[in-house]
């Protein structure tokens, strides 16, 4: 087993459902699996850390103080299930005019590293697209694909793409973390 310095987490697709463009908090869920298995990764100390493309409010599709209504109500989930999160960080470039800050690029790694003191070569990430794999890859991260949201269709659409496992959700995630 293998303690992370952090836990880096997609959002959409890895910690909740992606059925689109999540505009507003009431089509905002979380998988039944994801806190009891965040849980028992802090319980073995890990930290956790979500970033998140959100291209949904640079094309009109998602209102910034719905985004921050959502990210609120994520942070106070996690508080309430005593899972440490050391911040939400957001890229809302649109695809066609990305800066470093939306994965694949690194900017938002980067600020959270500045922020909290992460050694990004001892992290890891888990998420659902090529995107994430790719800026983890990128910075020298452990990378962890899970099939859920988009990332059956990631497999199909790259079959050169090597993360270091390919698990069903987070909660096998958790468990090759912890083997």
């Amino acid at each position: 087993m293998k303690k992370y310095n952090t836990i880096f987490l997609d959002r959409d697709g890895t910690i909740n459902p992606d059925p689109g463009y999540i505009s507003s908090l009431d089509q905002f869920e979380f998988y039944d699996f994801t806190f009891s298995s965040l849980k028992r990764l802090t319980k073995d100390g890990h930290r956790f850390c979500i970033v998140t493309n959100q291209s949904g409010v640079s094309r009109g599709l998602i209102k910034q103080k719905e985004l921050d209504n959502i990210h609120d109500y994520v942070k106070n989930q996690f508080m309430k299930n005593s899972i440490p999160l050391l911040g939400i960080y957001i890229a809302t470039d649109h695809p066609d005019t990305a800066t470093i800050r939306r994965k694949p690029g690194i900017g938002m790694f980067l600020e959270a590293s500045n922020d909290h003191q992460i050694d990004l070569k001892d992290s890891l990430i888990i998420g659902d697209s090529i995107n994430d794999i790719q800026a983890g890859k990128d910075l020298g991260m452990d990378t962890i694909l899970v099939l859920t949201g988009r990332g059956s269709q990631t497999i199909l659409d790259y079959p050169d793409l090597k993360p270091d496992v390919v698990v069903s959700n987070i909660e096998e995630a958790a468990d090759w973390i912890l083997k």
